[in-house]
């Protein structure tokens, strides 16, 4: 049996490109307001947030850097192992720096939690997170989102960077996978 193609895999769309886009606006608006003058670094997690973080960057109107890092707390599943490793650390000293970071969505919470304390242990002068999607129902950790993009449905979604098994990260919008390409 061939692979769906990918709009076929999807069985509805939650989020445009033009809604992403208008969040992203507001959201740059906000981030520019709050570290104007304070050259953050900003912190991409990937794989996932690679679009999101590059279009929000170039949205910002502010002095800024860019690093990233990758961890994991999926090994090839749907669901969380609740293991969290570091695939990938940091090139930058955070030490009194503000650091703002920038992840695709926020589920369970638990590899934010864990990114969240090992980062303060390197001192930073301030530390917030930036998501496009929040899957509040999802979370099992309490992690403090200070800038928003959208609440989630817990449902399993993919595009503009979100994927499963490697797969549907170019979509250049955010649509649920229907169950039976996961589930087979």
């Amino acid at each position: 049996m061939s692979k769906p193609s990918l709009a076929d895999a999807i069985a509805e769309t939650l989020f445009s490109r033009e809604q992403i886009d208008a969040k992203i606006a507001e959201l740059s608006t906000t981030i520019e307001d709050d570290y104007r003058d304070k050259n953050p670094l900003v912190i991409g997690i990937l794989s996932g947030c690679y679009p999101f973080m590059a279009d929000l960057t170039r949205a910002l109107d502010i002095q800024l850097e860019v690093d990233f890092m990758a961890c994991s707390s999926y090994e090839g599943t749907t669901k969380s192992s609740g293991v969290v490793r570091i695939l990938k650390d940091l090139n930058t000293s955070i030490e009194n720096r503000h650091v703002l970071i920038v992840e695709d969505i926020i589920d369970t919470g638990l590899t934010l939690k864990y990114l969240v304390e090992n980062l303060q242990t390197r001192h930073p002068a301030s530390i917030e997170i930036c998501t496009l999607l929040d899957k509040h129902e999802a979370r099992s950790e309490n992690v403090q989102v200070r800038y928003r993009g959208f609440v989630c449905p817990n449902k399993f979604v993919v595009g503009y960077g979100l994927d499963y098994d490697g797969h549907f990260r170019n979509l250049p919008y955010i649509g649920v996978l229907k169950p039976e390409v996961y589930s087979s």
